[in-house]
């Protein structure tokens, strides 16, 4: 994995558009793009991998960052994780989230959570391995700007 920078945007814009593809949600490229240009421009907000098979593009991860005072500390949200479908069954998910955990034990982050369908159990089976774990708490949203990229309204 490398970190992406902002010359990457328009490769992960495509990348997101693909994404959300899938879940038949469409994608406003350049509100994409924007959100992509804004966290890549503040580490304090969080980070964005590049997943590469050699020097082939096979997906990407994004790590959003907030304070939790039930961990006392730095909160890891994994935002986004997606791997081109030729890329999958092939360990490059348990790779990354395992690179991930590294990166986040070396930068002092406290939890990781992660969002994940009811019915995405391929999703769930990988982040399970992974380490991540059902918790007693149920994921609640107030959406406020109509300007989020492919949350249910």
């Amino acid at each position: 994995m490398k970190i992406a920078t902002v010359d990457d945007v328009p490769q992960l814009v495509d990348l997101m558009a693909e994404f959300y593809a899938e879940s038949d949600y469409s994608l406003d490229r350049p509100a994409a793009a924007r959100a992509f240009a804004i966290l890549l421009s503040d580490r304090k907000l969080g980070y964005v991998w590049i997943i590469e098979s050699g020097s082939v593009t096979a997906g990407y991860l994004v790590l959003t960052l907030r304070f939790g005072m039930e961990y006392g500390g730095t909160v890891a949200s994994l935002d986004d994780m997606f791997l081109v479908p030729r890329f999958r069954n092939a360990g490059f998910a348990r790779k990354a989230l395992a690179e991930l955990h590294r990166f986040c034990q070396s930068e002092k982050i406290h939890a990781i959570s992660v969002d994940v369908g009811q019915e995405n159990g391929p999703a769930q089976r990988v982040y399970r391995k992974a380490g991540f774990a059902e918790t007693d708490r149920q994921l609640l949203i107030l959406t406020i700007s109509s300007e989020a990229l492919g949350a249910r309204q």
